[in-house]
């Protein structure tokens, strides 16, 4: 994921919770990202343009990979997660 986002492919990472604020920057490999948006939703609000935007090719690809890294994981429509978006500056 980390060379995904220097490549440009991934763009914005959900998870369960916010882990930072929009303007807060962090860096890989000296190049530095900027969150630009912080936004609750809930599973069932993801697209496949969503996906795409975290590296994979589609919804269905994104849900996999979740239910492989967390064992016992359901795609519940009505989980909470925070989208954080992001940019190279």
């Amino acid at each position: 994921m980390r060379q995904q986002a220097l490549d440009g492919e991934v763009i914005q990472i959900h998870r369960g919770q916010a882990y930072a604020d929009e303007g807060d920057t962090f860096t890989i490999d000296d190049t530095t990202f900027e969150i630009t948006a912080i936004e609750e939703r809930t599973l069932g609000d993801m697209t496949d343009e969503d996906a795409r935007a975290e590296g994979v090719a589609d919804l269905d690809q994104y849900r996999e990979i979740l239910q492989r890294a967390h064992e016992h994981f359901e795609w519940d429509d009505d989980s909470d997660v925070v989208r954080h978006a992001f940019e190279q500056r």
